[in-house]
């Protein structure tokens, strides 16, 4: 074990051993009726610890994506983020979003592994989401020891992105990921703004995935990103997944279930968990994100029990 890894194990051990954690270290800023405004890393951006997903609004019409929009915009969200992969969610997004586009944190990115294809999507998610720049623009579920050298070799994906933040298409670089290894090898090869990865108690407990990202991730002072926090683990066999076509996993549709998975995502410190891609199960998350409170002691004891008893959607190790 090389020195840096066995910093990064050391650490991850200390978060899970100090959890709940104190969220002391991050700035939060509150609004009376809108939902708490966090810092992002070392960017100096704050946003809302809920984020919009852009496939809330994939295959929605033009009315209803304008109404979802709106009424995110109202509950105080300022961070969305979409991606070419989420069906038509860049066509719709676009024009819901632009009578807003001042005043939010726009994230966009992309999966192409190249630099040709990743500059061919970035342009067309520009034009779609009719803005002249993004905020945000993130290399797409780098996964695989063969998605991390590819977006790193020449003419790979990551020229496209340090190319456009100079040119003043993009302000910041992230990247997201579903695999451990993937994420500590990104972090340390490039000084990347953020990080969008999934933060889960089944995961984190269950599958001993998350805790060293989080603690490579903070070492550099990168802003940090949640996914699947309402997650509840991978869809049982044979379950019906009609009621709910846009996730595919199984998430916490029950309040008091989306309020625990929320509680244990939000009180670590990341900026902003974005939920399921489902329009009621958004719609809800945005009413508990009003609510939030940290976990006390007790809490994160049963969360950890429950966790430790469920299949997770993600473990590591995921290389072999």
């Amino acid at each position: 074990m090389d020195r840096r890894e066995f910093i990064t194990r050391s650490s991850a051990a200390s978060l899970l051993a100090c959890f709940p954690a104190s969220l002391a270290g991050i700035e939060r800023t509150f609004e009376a009726g809108k939902l708490e405004r966090r810092a992002l890393g070392r960017t100096g951006e704050r946003l809302s610890l809920i984020g919009f997903g852009g496939i809330v609004v994939k295959d929605a019409t033009t009315a209803e994506a304008a109404a979802r929009v709106a009424e995110a915009i109202d509950h105080g969200v300022n961070y969305f983020d979409v991606a070419p992969t989420y069906g038509n969610a860049q066509d719709m997004l676009g024009p819901a979003l632009e009578p807003y586009r001042k005043g939010v944190f726009l994230a966009c990115k992309t999966t192409e592994r190249g630099r040709a294809g990743s500059q061919r999507e970035l342009d067309e998610s520009l034009r779609k989401l009719r803005t002249d720049r993004f905020d945000l623009y993130q290399l797409h579920a780098v996964n695989t020891r063969e998605d991390v050298e590819r977006v790193f070799m020449a003419d790979g994906a990551l020229e496209t992105l340090v190319a456009a933040r100079k040119a003043g298409k993009v302000r910041f670089l992230g990247f997201s990921a579903h695999t451990v290894e993937a994420a500590l090898a990104l972090i340390a090869r490039f000084d990347f703004d953020t990080i969008l990865f999934p933060v889960n108690f089944a995961t984190w407990h269950a599958g001993s995935f998350g805790p060293q990202v989080l603690a490579a991730a903070q070492a550099k002072q990168m802003g940090i990103l949640a996914l699947k926090a309402m997650a509840k683990g991978p869809w049982p066999a044979g379950a019906k997944r009609d009621q709910y076509p846009k996730c595919w996993y199984e998430p916490l549709s029950d309040p008091a279930d989306a309020t625990m998975g929320l509680r244990f995502t939000l009180s670590h410190p990341v900026t902003a968990a974005v939920p399921p891609g489902d329009e009621r199960l958004f719609k809800m998350a945005l009413g508990l994100g009003l609510r939030f409170t940290p976990l006390a002691a007790q809490d994160a004891a049963a969360i950890k029990e429950r966790g430790q008893k469920t299949t997770p959607l993600f473990t590591h190790p995921s290389w072999t």
